[in-house]
């Protein structure tokens, strides 16, 4: 909780389901309690499928939850949140529209005045930097300009709680890092139009550089996992100790197993209870080769900092590769295993037996795949037959994600083929599938 007692928002143990592919429901969010109070920015942080997005719009009341309860200053939202404006990744501005009229939309649909609109969207260009563009279209903008307007069209309606999604993700690094630059000294300042803030991000030094709690959320599906209050003074030093010590902190959070839950072992594990992340063959494989190049042991923030990548890049590989059992992790370390040390300094063909092996034993559902060709009557079935059974447990788009890398994955061990034009897979003659191998 912030040093401000003033409450904004609470959400009262908040679940969220949505009617899976095979009509079921699939959790998205599991028993959410969460306070934002005025005076406080707050980042809600986690790697994809934490629902981070599906929260914060809970928060803004554009999605009812299915149990619980979001209020606002104390009063149940039954729709959106009169206390909330938000800035959205993709900018999402009117194309045909200029900034002046972009910026004006909100007060607008409020029923605001013209001339009184006009006058507040104009101060809040000027506050965001825009001065001189109120006459420009979104077509004649950068990047970092084009969410300047979706900054300046939040903040003319004076929100209490500025939500962000992801804000910065879209732009390039510099541009992103002046921006929340300039989000910080407006936030310092006196004539800051908001009292609280709360933001998704999937970068932890940006969580680390612009929050007061970092809220760091599991997934499938999406729980409070830790809350790390960031007690450091503004402007922050990315090297100072506490900074660096912060953030290796969230980084063991976020690669760490969740609390007071065992994960099956990969050989035991169904494709429900053990989903594919999503990584290329050749993505995995380059993460081994460059841990392998550091001697076998490497730090992921340095992994993810030499690479210019967030973590919620990073992670997938990282966890395609530990579940293959080419690594392990531990404190935000990930080690070669002698299966990886193998794996990467084979010759194509022995790398792609060995990947072929940890595939059909490791991976839950390219396993599946290789026991259901074997029991089938000519070696091959149709690849929707899977993608029926993961829609049962998991969203379209998840369900989807997971066949398409567990058919690249069996593909490239030349256990199955694949045939987009007929949708068979089909066991290959050579790999020991269809002749029953396990």
């Amino acid at each position: 909780m912030a040093a401000n007692d003033e409450l904004l928002v609470t959400l009262d143990h908040v679940s969220k389901s949505f009617t899976g592919g095979g009509g079921g429901p699939l959790l998205v969010l599991d028993d959410i309690s969460l306070q934002l109070a005025a005076g406080e920015i707050v980042a809600l942080l986690g790697r994809s499928g934490s629902g981070k997005s599906t929260l914060l719009r809970t928060i803004a009341g554009l999605i009812a939850p299915t149990s619980g309860s979001v209020c606002y200053r104390g009063t149940e939202l039954n729709g959106a949140n009169p206390g909330t404006a938000m800035v959205f990744q993709t900018f999402a501005l009117m194309p045909w529209m200029t900034v002046q009229d972009n910026v004006e939309l909100g007060l607008a649909a409020r029923g605001v005045a013209p001339a009184e609109r006009r006058t507040q969207a104009t101060d809040a260009i000027d506050l965001i930097g825009l001065d001189g563009f109120e006459s420009a279209y979104p077509k004649e903008l950068s990047g970092g300009m084009r969410q300047r307007v979706g900054f300046a069209r939040a903040l003319v309606l004076e929100p209490d709680l500025l939500l962000m999604d992801e804000p910065f993700s879209a732009l390039d690094v510099l541009t992103a890092e002046n921006l929340r630059t300039e989000l910080m000294s407006l936030w310092t300042g006196e004539h800051f139009p908001t009292r609280a803030i709360c933001l998704v991000t999937h970068n932890i030094e940006e969580a680390v550089l612009l929050a007061d709690r970092v809220i760091v959320l599991g997934a499938n599906p999406g729980r409070i996992r830790a809350e790390l209050p960031i007690d450091l003074e503004r402007p922050r030093d990315r090297r100072a100790a506490g900074f660096e010590a912060l953030v290796d902190k969230l980084y063991e959070l976020l690669t760490g197993g969740e609390p007071g839950v065992t994960a099956p072992e990969p050989a035991e594990a169904t494709p429900t209870n053990r989903p594919l992340p999503r990584a290329t063959v050749g993505g995995l494989a380059g993460l081994v080769e460059i841990v392998y190049a550091r001697g076998g042991r490497a730090d992921l923030r340095d992994v993810a900092f030499d690479l210019s990548f967030a973590i919620d890049d990073l992670l997938p590989l990282v966890d395609a590769a530990e579940l293959l059992g080419f690594v392990t992790v531990s404190g935000g370390n990930i080690e070669l295993t002698p299966v990886g040390r193998e794996f990467t300094t084979a010759d194509i063909q022995a790398s792609k037996q060995i990947f072929a092996r940890q595939a059909r034993e490791r991976a839950p559902l390219v396993r599946a795949i290789c026991k259901a060709l074997a029991a089938s009557a000519d070696g091959d079935l149709r690849a929707s037959f899977f993608l029926d059974l993961l829609q049962r447990s998991f969203g379209p788009d998840h369900a989807q994600q997971q066949l398409n890398t567990a058919i690249g994955w069996g593909r490239y061990g030349e256990l199955f083929h694949y045939d987009a034009a007929t949708d068979l897979i089909t066991a290959d003659a050579d790999a020991g599938v269809f002749a029953g191998a396990p």
